[in-house]
């Protein structure tokens, strides 16, 4: 019935075909540096290690500027009050009375956020390799911007506000939850809260799981982890809402970055490219 050699509609939208008409034209680098191409392993561990090594030097070498972090933190929690959604104070008391309940989120806080955005990108790499690269630029651009947020606008987390009665969850239940916290308060910036990359990279993660995956139980998963981290980080006491709103925000500006660059939101282009003919 059928012609056997008729590529199907399906393969036809998820690979990245020459253009017959401009495949004998040689273009130049910047085409070639905005067409997605088929990413190698070596490169990517290779790039991951170098800027995450990089995000921590340049997060933990902004000054702390104490006052400052802290009199902002005030600010915000005067603002929410305003807004009628200060309710971190009431969320983090009455998760820190299930025991159970608290020390689960202080290592969710510690470990998730790491395991579950390089099993995103491993997975990526390996079936999405098309639309690879504009994701990873998704994160590392939303990554870049939270940058200048630590620099200009320091911000205590809650557990650390003067006169406040939040509970530090990690101090309290003796656990590992916090890279300021306890005896490893000396080797991170404690007053990089704004914005939250907990909810930055969660979302990306979420939203790329929601739009890619095929099975219908883990795409309601990706939803839910970014929905599950913000209870974590305001349970915890470790961000008011309005961080989570600031990573947001960072997060649209990666998926812009990433739209001007490739012409296309990541999930949009091409699911496999060809391989690449150069041996650079």
């Amino acid at each position: 019935m059928g012609d056997p050699t008729v590529t199907s509609l399906e393969d036809r939208e998820n690979v990245a075909l020459p253009d017959s008409g401009t495949a004998s034209a040689k273009p130049g680098p910047l085409r070639r540096l905005r067409t997605p191409r088929r990413p190698r392993l070596w490169f990517e561990i290779l790039l991951i290690a170098v800027s995450y090594w990089t995000y921590s030097l340049i997060r933990n070498a902004v000054p702390e500027q104490k006052a400052e972090a802290l009199r902002n933190a005030d600010w915000i929690w005067r603002m929410e009050h305003h807004l009628g959604i200060a309710v971190e104070e009431s969320v983090n008391h009455a998760v820190n009375s299930a025991t159970w309940l608290i020390v689960g989120m202080n290592y969710y806080y510690a470990t998730l956020h790491f395991i579950v955005t390089l099993t995103v990108l491993v997975w990526l790499f390996r079936h999405h390799p098309g639309r690879y690269a504009a994701a990873r630029l998704v994160l590392f651009a939303t990554t870049a911007v939270a940058l200048v947020g630590y620099y200009l606008y320091p911000l205590a987390p809650p557990r650390l506000m003067n006169g406040g009665h939040f509970v530090d969850t990690v101090m309290v239940h003796q656990t590992w939850g916090s890279m300021a916290s306890g005896d490893l308060k000396h080797m991170s910036n404690q007053y990089a809260a704004m914005p939250s990359m907990h909810i930055g990279w969660s979302l990306w993660c979420g939203l790329t799981i929601f739009t890619l995956a095929s099975v219908p139980w883990v795409r309601i998963l990706g939803l839910l982890y970014p929905a599950a981290t913000l209870v974590v980080i305001v349970a915890t006491a470790n961000h008011f809402w309005l961080d989570a709103v600031g990573g947001v925000l960072c997060l649209l500006f990666g998926f812009t970055v990433a739209r001007l660059w490739y012409g296309a939101l990541p999930y949009r282009l091409p699911r496999v490219v060809p391989e690449r003919r150069s041996l650079l």
